[in-house]
């Protein structure tokens, strides 16, 4: 242990705060009480225990030195080297043969099998279940453990993103269907008005409203131009709803592109069954027999062990869950070793010279997984739990057990959900939605040319086109006809006009120009400005300026 660690257990356990309190709760006799645990401190002395452990790392791991020791470390082992000072007592470590919590059908299958049989006391945190109570007696509580989900960070928020992000997917699908059936309802209620109510306005068809829909939804204008009250409402109805449904999108995608905060999919153990989630979890470890118990809440999250999705594996080390996570699983497991994972993961990123954006891999789902209280545990019967639950209970009240747990963390909170960042470019994920857009325009665009032109070379090679196409020219021809009839005979018919409209374009730099300033055309001069006068075909007269720009208008 580093030598600060050392002066802070010394300072601790060596006044008074250590010390036990001589008081029988039961008899109230300090002295027998006070005789009973010095007889029990005096047979502890230069004892040799049997401390068996597992690999749970920070809180208990193992190595095996070059002579074939195996010495335990971690926040266990620091209680346990506090206690065998006090104590002065010695110790070997055991572990069981398989990396296993509870469980097991043989005594050195797990550890607490070999709590039943062999070893003097666990020194591990292990999780307080009823049902091993039997096998064991805990030690008063060192903490309460909090289990959660580690999974690999999305790309994307659980919101979406892009151009759907603004709304939720059944706001689209209620947008859509009012798209749908606007035009419809245009249609179906100007022909009920047209029956009831008889005027000149009649109903709007029905591709001039879904038209009209349309092209009010991407702010286009319309030629319909309804004079009824009722039809003006209905057309005012749907603009003032594009209005409201424009601002609300246009604010919200705004926030959406701009910000960087994320949602999971997976935020309590609920979403993990009711989303079918592959999880992952320690074989034999409190995860797996909390959800096999019938009396215990998450008992509904073992069907999926039976199906599949939910799988426990026992690995050597931590780092072997991190490609199961990063292939898309959930990792389930207690919040202390899933920091510590991260964090490695964190710092070996930052040595191999990752991009700082790039380095928090994974995340943590916002919601607890379980909790539950974890002690230490004896063989029943046992004298130890007398004697070192005093010690414990002074080591937690002191806050030495969670700052063990935490001394190797940084203060901040690694790798949160928000990684506040400042800024955030757009990247192409977030315009694929256009990309989409532009690619069905396209694709429609040609299939629709395509058909226009298998329809027409249909039609131009039928008889009955060419038929009808010889008919078409003769009414064509005797059209024309009758329209030049028509024009010779208003051509000599006296119309009265208004001659204060400007000249006709064909009167700008030369053409025929519709007056023509001689010598002998009137000149009078107003206001010192020479103008000419000429008589129009009203009976009035019109003055125009001489040696001036606006004379060419006229010339």
């Amino acid at each position: 242990m580093a030598s600060g660690i050392d002066l802070i257990f010394s300072a601790v356990c060596n006044a008074s705060f250590c010390e036990n309190v001589y008081n029988n709760p039961t008899t109230g006799s300090r002295s027998s009480y006070e005789k009973n645990e010095m007889s029990l401190t005096h047979d502890l002395n230069g004892k040799l225990l049997r401390i068996g452990t597992y690999n749970n790392y920070p809180l208990s791991w193992t190595k095996t030195e070059s002579n074939g020791t195996i010495t335990g470390h971690g926040v266990a082992f620091a209680i346990v080297e506090i206690l065998r000072q006090k104590f002065n007592f010695t110790f070997e470590v055991v572990v069981p043969e398989t990396n296993y919590e509870f469980g097991g059908g043989r005594p050195e299958s797990s550890l607490i099998n070999l709590v039943n049989s062999s070893v003097d006391m666990a020194a591990a945190f292990l999780t307080r279940l009823v049902k091993f109570n039997k096998k064991a007696t805990f030690s008063n509580d060192l903490d309460e453990g909090v289990w959660m989900m580690m999974l690999k960070r999305p790309k994307e928020s659980a919101a979406g993103s892009g151009l759907l992000a603004p709304f939720e997917t059944y706001v689209w699908y209620l947008i859509l269907a009012a798209v749908v059936a606007y035009g419809p309802c245009i249609t179906f209620l100007t022909r009920i008005r047209s029956k009831l109510v008889r005027d000149k306005e009649g109903p709007i068809d029905l591709s001039e409203s879904i038209w009209f829909v349309y092209g009010s939804y991407i702010k286009q204008g319309t030629n319909l131009a309804p004079e009824a009250n009722t039809t003006r409402v209905l057309f005012a109805t749907w603009w003032i709803f594009i209005i409201l449904l424009s601002a609300f999108y246009t604010a919200n995608l705004t926030a959406f592109l701009t910000l960087s905060k994320f949602t999971l999919d997976i935020e309590s153990p609920k979403d993990l069954y009711k989303k079918s989630y592959r999880w992952v979890a320690a074989e034999g470890g409190a995860v797996q027999y909390t959800i096999r118990n019938p009396d215990e809440e998450l008992y509904y999250l073992n069907k999926m062990v039976s199906n599949g999705r939910a799988q426990f594996r026992s690995v050597s080390k931590d780092e072997d869950y991190l490609p199961i996570v990063r292939a898309g699983a959930v990792l389930v497991k207690e919040q202390t070793a899933i920091d510590h994972l991260m964090y490695g993961d964190y710092l070996r990123k930052a040595r191999e010279g990752v991009d700082e954006g790039d380095r928090c891999t994974y995340v943590v789902a916002p919601q607890f997984f379980m909790k539950k209280q974890r002690a230490f545990a004896y063989p029943n019967n046992t004298t130890l739990k007398i004697l070192f639950d005093t010690v414990i209970t002074n080591l937690l009240k002191a806050g030495i057990v969670n700052y063990l747990e935490h001394r190797d963390l940084p203060t901040t909170k690694i790798c949160p959900l928000d990684l506040q960042s400042k800024d955030r470019q757009l990247s192409n994920r977030d315009l694929m939605m256009t990309y989409i857009i532009m690619a069905i325009g396209l694709a429609t665009a040609t299939a629709v040319f395509i058909g226009e032109i298998s329809v027409a070379s249909r039609c131009f090679s039928s008889p009955v086109f060419i038929k009808r196409s010889k008919c078409m020219n003769a009414n064509t021809k005797d059209k024309d006809n009758k329209r030049k009839r028509k024009k010779s005979r208003v051509r000599f018919v006296d119309h009265s006009y208004d001659d204060s409209r400007p000249p006709p374009y064909d009167s700008l730099f030369g053409g025929k120009p519709q007056y023509k300033i001689t010598d002998r055309t009137q000149r009078k001069i107003i206001n010192g400005r020479e103008y000419c006068v000429f008589d129009t075909a009203n009976g009035g007269t019109r003055l125009i300026p001489v040696r001036t720009p606006s004379a060419f208008l006229y010339q």
